[in-house]
Formats: C-alpha cells, structure tokens, sequence
C-alpha cells in the first residue's frame, strides 16, 4: 500500500459564485516532482471526490514500481479531486442554498462552472496557481462532461491530456428513446431508499445488493463520505444516516440533459485542443457506445477508446 497523503480546500468564489467547492489535494511524498503532472478529479453523479483514493493508490503504487525497477516513469506532481457543489462535502456546505434555484434541475455545466473558477482563481482558498501547472483532466460521467464544458468558459483551462471514463453523451437520437437510461437513473434516483439505521446497516444492503461488485475499498468510501448522520433540513425529524447528495439532488442533477448535448456538440473540438482518452466499460449498460455510433462520428480526434 501506497503512503498518499492528503489535504482538504474549500474554494469560496463568493458573491459572484454562490456555492463553495470542496477539494482534495492528494500527493505521494517520495514520488512527486515539481515539473510532473498535476491531475484534476471529477466524479460522477451520486459519488464524491474520495471515491478516486482507491486508483489514486493503485497509481501511486505502480509508478513507485516503476521507479525502482528503472523502467519508464511518468512523473505525478499531485492529484486535485473537487467535489460538485451537490454532491459529497458540497451538499454539506451548500445544504441551504441548494434548496433555492438548483430543484428541480442542477445543470451539468454548473459544475463545470465550480471547476472552471477553481482553476482560474475566481476565488479564495486554494493557495496555487494551476496556470503555471501542466494539468490532465480525468472525469467519470458526469465529471467526464464537466470537464469538458470548462473549457468552454474563458480562459479555457490547458490540458495536456484528457481521460473521459464512461462520459454520459447522448445524441439527438438516444435522447428521444424513451428507454434511454438517463429516464431510468433519473426515476430510480428519485425514488430509491435514502434512510437507513446506521451506516454498518447501509453497508450491509449495499454490499448484497445495489454495489455487490464494487471494491470494497471503494464501498467503505461511499459508506463514509457518501452518507451523513440525520437530521439535515431535508429530514428534521428523522434519525439513523441519509445520502450526503440528496435523491433529489441526484434527480435532479439526471434531470438536465443541457449539458450532455452541449458536451457533444463541442466534443470535437475539444479533443482537437486536447490529446483525448476515452474509456467505457465492457457491458453498455446506460449509454450504448461502439466505433460505428454517432457517437464517435462526433470526435473523431479521440486518440484511443
């Protein structure tokens, strides 16, 4: 096991940005190197930025291997995870004014928004200057199509490279499916279960049933991050833990489908500028992707899937 250490920010851009980004800063004190690269998490709905400590690990432990056997080395400076405003430690601090103007529908490009001013600086509490950083953007999802959408704000942030793992874009033709899965998470999202006892009886059910398969190191960091002890505003009068994003966060953030057509449509372009990894998961369980789909008429300029 690695030796990953961390820090935790709070980005305030307020009053001209209303809602405060959590982040993480995660480094490996005998690994990283001041001209490595620094790499900017995003995650996907429902989740939260802890849930990249298990590959953040795994990566930190191959490049030490890598270092001591000679072989070739990637350079790592530091990794920055960042929370969307809705989700993990941002629902916490943004409990209050997420209730006003971000239901029924929390657009996709707000959190490439709350990325976007991060890394410019529009704001306070993050002690560095990602301009003079050689970054990579790595999103899953949700996080995948933010990532992409900041660029689409000035200045656009420079990437040198970009990994999209399973970036939730449909086209004209998916949306009008009424089977398309985004419908599916977005009623499932609304009326799943969202109270349990204790957090030892969350993870119970979840580990039978609804994330049987996921890395047990990934499980015990959605049972700690991705719950929060009762009451909150939205349960007052109720006791045991809750989702940290609310079901109707999380609905609501599936609701929009703005931002996963804009994604596309300057998918192309962005994959231009930016040298472009694409990875989606053997089972096309929510979006359908294979070479011949429209999908990838859109970005041809993708360098490998």
């Amino acid at each position: 096991m690695t030796t990953l250490c961390s820090e935790s920010y709070v980005f305030d851009g307020r009053p001209a940005y209303p809602l405060l980004v959590p982040a993480k800063r995660y480094w490996h004190p005998s690994l990283s190197q001041e001209d490595g690269l620094t790499l900017i998490l995003a995650h996907g709905t429902g989740f939260h930025k802890e849930h990249w400590e298990p590959f953040l690990d795994d990566l930190f432990g191959l490049l030490g291997t890598a270092a001591s056997i000679g072989g070739p080395r990637l350079r790592v400076r530091e990794a920055w995870a960042i929370d969307a405003p809705n989700h993990g430690a941002g629902a916490l601090l943004n409990e209050a004014v997420l209730r006003f103007g971000y239901e029924p529908v929390f657009a996709w490009d707000e959190y490439a928004l709350a990325i976007h001013r991060f890394l410019a600086g529009h704001g306070s509490g993050i002690p560095v200057d990602f301009a003079r950083r050689r970054l990579v953007a790595v999103g899953h999802s949700f996080g995948a199509i933010a990532l992409v959408l900041t660029r689409t704000y000035t200045p656009a942030p420079r990437f040198e490279a970009a990994v999209l793992v399973e970036p939730m874009l449909i086209t004209e033709a998916t949306a009008a499916d009424a089977t398309f899965a985004g419908n599916f998470l977005e009623q499932n999202a609304a009326k799943r279960r969202d109270v349990w006892p204790s957090r030892e009886a969350a993870r119970e059910l979840f580990a039978a049933r609804s994330f049987k398969d996921w890395d047990p190191r990934v499980l015990d960091l959605h049972v700690k991050h991705g719950l929060r002890d009762l009451p909150t505003l939205t349960y007052p009068d109720k006791q045991g833990v809750t989702l940290t994003c609310t079901k109707i966060q999380e609905a609501a953030t599936y609701r929009d489908s703005h931002g996963r057509f804009a994604a596309l449509r300057y998918l192309a372009t962005f994959c231009a500028d930016v040298p472009t990894h694409a990875v989606f998961g053997a089972i096309a369980d929510y979006v359908c992707v294979s070479p011949s789909s429209p999908l990838f008429s859109r970005a041809r300029a993708i360098r490998a899937v």
